[in-house]
């Protein structure tokens, strides 16, 4: 054998290996529908709009809807909107008129 067909024979072969460490996991066979077998159930912790921490899209949504803030509970600064509306670790949604009254201050980056 030549030395080209030495090289092409070894980049077949690791194509090869690459391709066939891939595809069974494509092709495996589709796993049984679960979801009528009786499963014990887990505890599952799903965040209010009013708890601490950050919120769920859908949570900020219904708040921006309703023209509540986000208030970080760590800073004591609250957020109408932008960048930290429902994303700091320690915080929750309230209104506005509730947030200036328990002594939060107003973002001024927003």
């Amino acid at each position: 054998m030549s030395r080209v067909e030495m090289k092409t024979m070894t980049w077949l072969a690791a194509l090869y290996l690459l391709f066939s460490l891939s595809v069974p996991s494509a092709l495996a066979k589709p796993q049984a529908d679960t979801s009528t077998q009786q499963t014990t159930p887990t505890k599952t912790t799903k965040k209010k709009a009013t708890s601490a921490g950050s919120a769920s899209a859908s949570e900020i949504a219904a708040a921006k809807a309703k023209g509540e803030v986000w208030v970080n509970l760590d800073t004591g600064i609250y957020h109408k909107g932008g960048r930290w509306y429902g994303k700091t670790k320690n915080g929750k949604f309230m209104t506005q008129q509730e947030a200036k009254a328990a002594g939060y201050k107003e973002s001024k980056r927003d």
